[in-house]
Protein backbone atom coordinates (compact mmCIF):
# COMPACT_ATOMS: atom_id res chain seq x y z
CA UNK A 1 0.00 0.00 0.00
CA UNK A 2 1.25 3.48 -0.90
CA UNK A 3 1.03 5.96 2.06
CA UNK A 4 0.58 9.93 0.66
CA UNK A 5 0.79 12.76 2.87
CA UNK A 6 -0.92 15.73 1.29
CA UNK A 7 -1.83 16.89 -2.53
CA UNK A 8 2.19 17.22 -3.17
CA UNK A 9 2.26 13.63 -2.77
CA UNK A 10 -0.37 12.45 -5.17
CA UNK A 11 1.62 11.90 -8.63
CA UNK A 12 1.62 14.31 -11.35
CA UNK A 13 0.44 11.32 -13.85
CA UNK A 14 -1.68 9.55 -11.23
CA UNK A 15 -4.65 7.68 -12.86
CA UNK A 16 -8.43 7.77 -11.57
CA UNK A 17 -9.36 5.87 -8.99
CA UNK A 18 -12.47 4.81 -6.39
CA UNK A 19 -12.39 7.41 -3.31
CA UNK A 20 -13.30 6.77 0.49
CA UNK A 21 -13.45 9.79 2.52
CA UNK A 22 -13.66 10.18 6.29
CA UNK A 23 -11.23 10.14 9.53
CA UNK A 24 -11.79 6.73 9.73
CA UNK A 25 -10.28 6.76 13.90
CA UNK A 26 -11.01 3.21 15.22
CA UNK A 27 -11.39 1.85 11.78
CA UNK A 28 -14.58 -0.03 12.89
CA UNK A 29 -17.00 -2.19 11.50
CA UNK A 30 -19.26 0.63 10.10
CA UNK A 31 -15.68 1.77 8.35
CA UNK A 32 -14.81 -1.58 7.65
CA UNK A 33 -18.37 -2.27 5.61
CA UNK A 34 -17.52 1.21 3.61
CA UNK A 35 -13.80 0.25 3.14
CA UNK A 36 -14.87 -3.13 1.53
CA UNK A 37 -17.34 -1.26 -0.62
CA UNK A 38 -14.86 0.60 -1.49
CA UNK A 39 -12.14 -2.13 -2.36
CA UNK A 40 -14.98 -4.18 -4.35
CA UNK A 41 -15.95 -0.97 -6.76
CA UNK A 42 -12.38 -0.54 -7.27
CA UNK A 43 -11.74 -4.18 -8.34
CA UNK A 44 -14.71 -4.10 -10.62
CA UNK A 45 -13.16 -0.51 -12.25
CA UNK A 46 -9.93 -1.80 -12.67
CA UNK A 47 -8.43 1.43 -10.73
CA UNK A 48 -6.67 1.66 -7.18
CA UNK A 49 -9.01 2.45 -4.40
CA UNK A 50 -7.97 5.34 -2.29
CA UNK A 51 -8.59 6.23 1.64
CA UNK A 52 -8.37 10.47 2.32
CA UNK A 53 -7.98 10.53 6.26
CA UNK A 54 -7.05 13.84 7.91
CA UNK A 55 -4.58 15.22 10.70
CA UNK A 56 -5.05 16.67 13.15
CA UNK A 57 -8.75 15.74 13.49
CA UNK A 58 -10.91 18.24 12.08
CA UNK A 59 -12.33 19.12 15.12
CA UNK A 60 -9.18 20.32 16.36
CA UNK A 61 -8.65 23.03 13.99
CA UNK A 62 -12.54 23.75 13.86
CA UNK A 63 -12.52 24.14 17.39
CA UNK A 64 -9.28 24.78 18.96
CA UNK A 65 -9.18 22.58 22.60
CA UNK A 66 -11.51 20.30 21.00
CA UNK A 67 -9.61 17.11 19.74
CA UNK A 68 -11.53 14.09 21.04
CA UNK A 69 -9.65 11.31 22.23
CA UNK A 70 -8.20 9.36 19.49
CA UNK A 71 -8.70 5.66 19.08
CA UNK A 72 -5.87 4.70 16.41
CA UNK A 73 -2.42 6.27 15.39
CA UNK A 74 -2.36 7.38 12.39
CA UNK A 75 0.15 4.81 11.63
CA UNK A 76 -2.22 1.82 12.65
CA UNK A 77 -5.27 3.21 11.32
CA UNK A 78 -2.68 3.02 7.73
CA UNK A 79 -2.57 -0.72 9.09
CA UNK A 80 -5.89 -1.71 9.61
CA UNK A 81 -7.02 -0.41 6.03
CA UNK A 82 -4.27 -2.00 4.43
CA UNK A 83 -5.90 -4.98 5.71
CA UNK A 84 -8.81 -4.41 4.32
CA UNK A 85 -7.44 -3.82 0.64
CA UNK A 86 -7.01 -0.53 0.30
CA UNK A 87 -4.55 0.40 -2.25
CA UNK A 88 -3.53 4.22 -1.24
CA UNK A 89 -3.79 6.02 2.06
CA UNK A 90 -3.72 9.71 1.64
CA UNK A 91 -3.57 12.04 4.25
CA UNK A 92 -4.70 15.50 4.45
CA UNK A 93 -3.34 17.73 6.59
CA UNK A 94 -6.81 19.60 8.20
CA UNK A 95 -4.89 23.58 7.63
CA UNK A 96 -7.15 26.41 8.09
CA UNK A 97 -6.98 26.81 4.91
CA UNK A 98 -8.14 23.52 3.99
CA UNK A 99 -11.08 24.20 6.25
CA UNK A 100 -12.12 27.20 4.06
CA UNK A 101 -12.14 24.95 1.23
CA UNK A 102 -15.56 25.83 -0.50
CA UNK A 103 -17.47 22.28 -1.24
CA UNK A 104 -16.84 23.45 -5.05
CA UNK A 105 -13.15 23.38 -4.59
CA UNK A 106 -12.75 20.56 -2.39
CA UNK A 107 -14.31 18.63 -5.35
CA UNK A 108 -12.99 20.25 -8.06
CA UNK A 109 -9.50 20.63 -7.35
CA UNK A 110 -8.87 17.82 -5.11
CA UNK A 111 -11.40 15.15 -6.27
CA UNK A 112 -11.44 15.83 -10.00
CA UNK A 113 -7.92 17.47 -11.03
CA UNK A 114 -5.86 15.68 -8.74
CA UNK A 115 -7.20 12.45 -7.76
CA UNK A 116 -9.60 11.37 -10.94
CA UNK A 117 -12.13 10.15 -9.47
CA UNK A 118 -14.50 7.59 -11.14
CA UNK A 119 -16.23 6.47 -7.72
CA UNK A 120 -16.85 8.53 -4.25
CA UNK A 121 -18.03 6.44 -1.39
CA UNK A 122 -18.89 8.20 2.07
CA UNK A 123 -21.32 7.78 5.12
CA UNK A 124 -24.88 9.09 4.74
CA UNK A 125 -23.97 11.50 7.65
CA UNK A 126 -20.52 12.38 5.58
CA UNK A 127 -19.92 16.98 5.66
CA UNK A 128 -17.66 18.46 3.60
CA UNK A 129 -15.84 22.06 2.99
CA UNK A 130 -16.69 25.45 4.00
CA UNK A 131 -18.64 25.31 7.35
CA UNK A 132 -19.76 21.44 6.72
CA UNK A 133 -21.69 22.98 3.64
CA UNK A 134 -21.06 20.16 1.13
CA UNK A 135 -22.98 16.78 1.68
CA UNK A 136 -24.11 13.36 -0.16
CA UNK A 137 -26.40 15.60 -2.30
CA UNK A 138 -23.70 18.18 -2.93
CA UNK A 139 -21.55 15.49 -4.17
CA UNK A 140 -23.91 13.48 -6.35
CA UNK A 141 -24.76 16.94 -8.37
CA UNK A 142 -20.77 17.03 -8.66
CA UNK A 143 -20.62 13.64 -9.63
CA UNK A 144 -23.26 14.36 -12.23
CA UNK A 145 -21.16 16.91 -13.73
CA UNK A 146 -17.91 15.51 -13.74
CA UNK A 147 -18.43 12.16 -14.45
CA UNK A 148 -18.06 10.38 -11.11
CA UNK A 149 -20.42 8.38 -9.04
CA UNK A 150 -21.32 8.69 -5.53
CA UNK A 151 -22.66 6.04 -2.87
CA UNK A 152 -23.68 7.17 0.54
CA UNK A 153 -23.43 3.97 2.73
CA UNK A 154 -26.06 3.76 5.90
CA UNK A 155 -24.62 3.79 9.33
CA UNK A 156 -24.08 0.16 10.73
CA UNK A 157 -26.09 -0.35 13.81
CA UNK A 158 -26.44 -4.28 15.80
CA UNK A 159 -29.03 -4.65 18.72
CA UNK A 160 -26.72 -4.59 21.68
CA UNK A 161 -28.11 -5.01 25.69
CA UNK A 162 -31.60 -4.44 24.84
CA UNK A 163 -31.09 -1.38 22.46
CA UNK A 164 -30.14 -0.72 18.94
CA UNK A 165 -26.44 0.90 18.68
CA UNK A 166 -25.18 2.38 15.42
CA UNK A 167 -21.36 1.85 15.30
CA UNK A 168 -19.69 5.45 15.33
CA UNK A 169 -16.45 6.66 16.72
CA UNK A 170 -18.21 8.89 19.36
CA UNK A 171 -20.23 5.49 20.55
CA UNK A 172 -16.82 3.51 21.13
CA UNK A 173 -14.80 7.06 22.84
CA UNK A 174 -17.77 6.65 25.28
CA UNK A 175 -17.79 2.94 25.97
CA UNK A 176 -13.69 3.24 26.45
CA UNK A 177 -13.81 6.13 28.51
CA UNK A 178 -17.03 4.09 30.68
CA UNK A 179 -13.96 1.40 30.94
CA UNK A 180 -16.80 -0.97 29.12
CA UNK A 181 -13.48 -2.67 26.62
CA UNK A 182 -16.16 -5.49 25.68
CA UNK A 183 -18.84 -3.18 24.06
CA UNK A 184 -15.50 -1.23 22.28
CA UNK A 185 -14.55 -4.31 21.07
CA UNK A 186 -17.84 -5.60 20.01
CA UNK A 187 -18.33 -2.55 17.84
CA UNK A 188 -14.19 -2.33 16.88
CA UNK A 189 -13.97 -5.93 15.70
CA UNK A 190 -11.62 -6.18 17.80
CA UNK A 191 -9.71 -5.05 21.29
CA UNK A 192 -9.00 -1.40 22.01
CA UNK A 193 -5.66 -1.07 21.39
CA UNK A 194 -3.10 1.86 23.25
CA UNK A 195 0.11 2.21 22.20
CA UNK A 196 3.06 4.01 23.38
CA UNK A 197 6.52 3.87 24.62
CA UNK A 198 7.46 2.19 28.07
CA UNK A 199 9.21 4.58 30.22
CA UNK A 200 10.53 4.25 33.98
CA UNK A 201 8.10 4.75 36.53
CA UNK A 202 8.90 4.81 40.28
CA UNK A 203 10.43 0.97 40.05
CA UNK A 204 7.55 0.66 42.94
CA UNK A 205 5.40 -2.76 41.12
CA UNK A 206 9.15 -4.50 41.10
CA UNK A 207 9.39 -4.43 44.34
CA UNK A 208 6.27 -5.83 45.41
CA UNK A 209 7.10 -8.93 43.30
CA UNK A 210 4.80 -6.93 40.19
CA UNK A 211 7.17 -5.38 37.52
CA UNK A 212 5.57 -3.06 35.48
CA UNK A 213 5.76 -1.58 32.06
CA UNK A 214 4.86 1.93 32.18
CA UNK A 215 3.10 2.85 28.68
CA UNK A 216 3.25 6.42 27.72
CA UNK A 217 0.72 6.87 24.88
CA UNK A 218 0.30 9.35 22.69
CA UNK A 219 -1.43 13.03 23.44
CA UNK A 220 -5.15 12.54 22.83
CA UNK A 221 -4.85 8.58 23.04
CA UNK A 222 -8.17 7.38 24.15
CA UNK A 223 -7.59 5.47 27.55
CA UNK A 224 -9.71 3.31 29.38
CA UNK A 225 -11.35 4.27 32.91
CA UNK A 226 -9.52 3.56 36.10
CA UNK A 227 -9.33 0.04 36.95
CA UNK A 228 -7.42 -3.15 36.35
CA UNK A 229 -7.63 -4.87 32.88
CA UNK A 230 -7.20 -8.10 31.63
CA UNK A 231 -4.80 -7.62 28.46
CA UNK A 232 -2.98 -8.53 25.51
CA UNK A 233 0.75 -6.80 25.42
CA UNK A 234 3.00 -6.62 22.07
CA UNK A 235 6.36 -5.34 21.43
CA UNK A 236 5.69 -3.65 18.34
CA UNK A 237 9.41 -2.82 17.84
CA UNK A 238 12.28 -5.24 16.78
CA UNK A 239 15.14 -3.36 18.89
CA UNK A 240 17.03 -5.81 21.19
CA UNK A 241 15.58 -7.00 24.42
CA UNK A 242 16.85 -8.39 27.57
CA UNK A 243 14.50 -11.09 28.52
CA UNK A 244 11.64 -13.46 27.52
CA UNK A 245 9.77 -11.28 25.30
CA UNK A 246 9.59 -11.74 21.79
CA UNK A 247 8.58 -8.80 18.94
CA UNK A 248 5.46 -9.45 17.79
CA UNK A 249 4.31 -11.85 20.09
CA UNK A 250 1.27 -11.14 22.28
CA UNK A 251 2.00 -11.77 26.27
CA UNK A 252 -0.91 -11.99 28.91
CA UNK A 253 -1.10 -9.15 31.08
CA UNK A 254 -3.12 -7.40 34.21
CA UNK A 255 -3.03 -3.84 33.11
CA UNK A 256 -3.86 -1.00 36.04
CA UNK A 257 -4.79 2.37 34.34
CA UNK A 258 -5.24 5.21 37.18
CA UNK A 259 -3.36 7.48 39.99
CA UNK A 260 -2.52 3.97 42.70
CA UNK A 261 -4.30 5.94 45.06
CA UNK A 262 -2.64 3.38 47.57
CA UNK A 263 0.06 5.36 47.89
CA UNK A 264 -1.45 8.83 46.75
CA UNK A 265 -0.38 8.99 43.47
CA UNK A 266 -1.51 11.83 41.20
CA UNK A 267 -0.55 11.34 37.52
CA UNK A 268 -2.34 8.91 35.56
CA UNK A 269 -0.96 6.18 34.25
CA UNK A 270 -1.12 2.81 32.38
CA UNK A 271 1.40 0.25 33.60
CA UNK A 272 0.98 -3.34 32.55
CA UNK A 273 2.40 -6.38 34.28
CA UNK A 274 3.55 -8.91 31.72
CA UNK A 275 2.89 -12.47 32.84
CA UNK A 276 5.24 -14.89 32.93
CA UNK A 277 8.03 -12.77 31.62
CA UNK A 278 11.13 -10.87 33.34
CA UNK A 279 12.16 -8.79 30.49
CA UNK A 280 13.69 -5.22 30.51
CA UNK A 281 10.98 -3.53 27.99
CA UNK A 282 12.04 0.13 28.95
CA UNK A 283 12.17 2.33 25.44
CA UNK A 284 10.27 -0.01 23.74
CA UNK A 285 7.10 1.17 21.72
CA UNK A 286 4.57 -1.35 22.85
CA UNK A 287 1.10 -1.78 22.73
CA UNK A 288 -2.20 -2.78 25.06
CA UNK A 289 -4.94 -4.62 23.66
CA UNK A 290 -8.15 -3.76 26.41
CA UNK A 291 -9.94 -7.16 26.82
CA UNK A 292 -12.04 -6.86 29.73
CA UNK A 293 -11.84 -4.67 33.20
CA UNK A 294 -11.70 -7.10 36.13
CA UNK A 295 -12.35 -3.92 39.05
CA UNK A 296 -12.27 -0.51 38.83
CA UNK A 297 -9.47 1.59 41.03
CA UNK A 298 -9.33 0.98 44.49
CA UNK A 299 -7.15 2.21 47.52
CA UNK A 300 -5.75 -0.41 49.60
CA UNK A 301 -5.35 0.27 53.22
CA UNK A 302 -1.64 -1.51 53.68
CA UNK A 303 0.78 -2.77 51.05
CA UNK A 304 -0.27 -6.37 52.12
CA UNK A 305 -3.83 -5.87 51.04
CA UNK A 306 -2.36 -4.28 47.83
CA UNK A 307 -0.37 -7.14 47.13
CA UNK A 308 -3.26 -9.85 47.65
CA UNK A 309 -5.40 -8.08 45.45
CA UNK A 310 -2.70 -7.66 42.36
CA UNK A 311 -2.69 -11.36 42.80
CA UNK A 312 -5.93 -12.14 42.26
CA UNK A 313 -6.01 -9.59 39.04
CA UNK A 314 -3.47 -11.79 38.00
CA UNK A 315 -5.38 -14.47 38.35
CA UNK A 316 -8.43 -13.66 36.71
CA UNK A 317 -6.54 -11.99 33.59
CA UNK A 318 -4.67 -15.42 33.08
CA UNK A 319 -8.24 -17.09 33.43
CA UNK A 320 -10.20 -14.30 30.70
CA UNK A 321 -6.93 -14.38 28.39
CA UNK A 322 -6.45 -18.04 27.97
CA UNK A 323 -10.21 -18.19 26.76
CA UNK A 324 -10.22 -15.19 24.66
Amino acid sequence: MERWRGQEDIPSDWGRCVLTIGVFDGVHRGHAELIARAVKAGRERGVPTVLMTFDPHPMEVVFPGSHPAQLTTLARRAELVEELGIDVFLVMPFTTDFMKLTPERYVHELLVERLHVVEVLVGENFTFGKKAAGNVAGLRKAGERFGFAVEGMSLVSEHHRSESVTFSSTYIRSCVDAGDVVAAAEALGRPHRVEGVVVRGDGRGRGLGFPTANVAPPMYSAIPADGVYAAWFTVLGHGPITGSVIPGERYQSAVSVGTNPTFSGRTRTVEAFVLDSEADLYGQHVAVDFVSRLRGQLRFDSIDDLVLAMGKDTDKARQILSTS
